[in-house]
Order: structure tokens, then sequence, then C-alpha cells
């Protein structure tokens, strides 16, 4: 049976909520987003909808390659679900990307993160919490906690995501773009 894979991005922007967040969890990473193909082209969460205002903030489709990204310290798992489950995933993201001005940052839930007390709002979410979402009502993975309480160090802890990458955002970036040069490169011979 083949597969797709599907790419949950764990970063650490270094951006001042970050910072905060940080001093609180003390993990690595405090923000998570999820992918569709292996060069990150196509990665979603709920956080900045501009990575110059903080202030703006919901559904957003990200750029890994902006300067908020590119420096930040990352990590990629792959997770393998079916050609279905995969559709659903796109369509469901869609859907909401489609409505997004009717979804709201969950800065309320981040708290209840902080207090073990799930706050679950209306149309709107933090990034792990829409990332868990996107999993648990496609029907991918269930969570044995609400999803309001779901942390970026908790997707760390399944043990059907893979390990891709760890390490700068950038060399990550960097590594994708040497692959495809070295296809790219067309044969040549040489004759004596």
């Amino acid at each position: 049976m083949g597969g797709k894979n599907v790419y949950i991005l764990l970063t650490d922007t270094g951006t001042i909520l970050n910072r905060l967040i940080k001093l609180y969890t003390r993990q690595p990473y405090n923000h998570a987003s999820i992918g569709f193909d292996f060069n990150l082209t196509e990665v979603y969460s709920f956080g900045r909808k501009t990575a110059n205002n903080p202030f703006m903030a919901g559904f957003a489709k990200e750029d890994v390659k902006e300067r908020l990204f590119r420096e930040a310290d990352c990590v990629v798992y792959s997770m393998v679900v079916t050609e279905e489950q995969w559709m659903r995933m796109n369509r469901f993201i869609r859907d909401i990307e489609a409505r997004k001005e009717e979804y709201r940052y969950n800065l309320f839930g981040l708290i209840g993160v902080m207090l073990r007390m799930p706050i679950k709002r209306r149309n709107a979410f933090f990034c792990s919490q829409f990332v868990a979402y996107v999993l648990k009502e496609c029907d991918i993975l269930q969570f044995d906690q609400p999803i309001s309480l779901i942390a970026p160090n908790d997707f760390q802890e399944i043990p059907t995501l893979k390990l891709v990458y760890q390490g700068k955002l950038r060399n990550y970036l960097t590594m994708l773009m040497n692959e495809r040069n070295v296809e790219s490169v067309p044969f040549m011979s040489i004759e004596i």
C-alpha cells in the first residue's frame, strides 16, 4: 500500500513571544506547523500573518524562506498517511484557508496550557493546537489529552513520526537546493 508524507515542522524562531513561551516550557521548539511536501513550500499554522507584525495573528500559510524562519532552529518530522488521508487533510486546511478571516489566534489557550486547563474557543487556535486539530479531525492521530493542551514538544513523543532533519532551517533549505542542483546537472561524457 502506497502512502504520502505529511511533515511536522517545529521551530524556535527567537521572537519575543517564542522566548517568553520558552522561558516557561524550557523546550527547544515552541512553534509547530504542518506541511505537505519535503521542500516545505506548503506549510500551515496559526501564528503571525506577516513576519513584521506579531499582533496580526491567525491562520497563516508560512513561508519558511522568510528571515523569521530561515534563521530558526528546527526539527522536521515526517509521517506516512494514506492518499485518502492526505487528500482529506489538504481539503480540510484549504477550507480553513478559504475562511481564514473567521479564525483567530488563541492567546487565551496558551495561558490554559500553562495552567494545564483546556481553554477551547470557537475558531481560535494556537500553533500546536491547530496541528493536533488537523491530525485528529482527519483521523490521522488521536491524543490522550485535550488538543487545547498539546504543546509543540508533545509531537516529539509521537512514535509514528520519523525524524527527517534537525538544525538550522536555512541549512535544511540549502541542502534541498544543493540536491536540486545536483539532480539538474546534465550528464557529461568525456571522450578519450
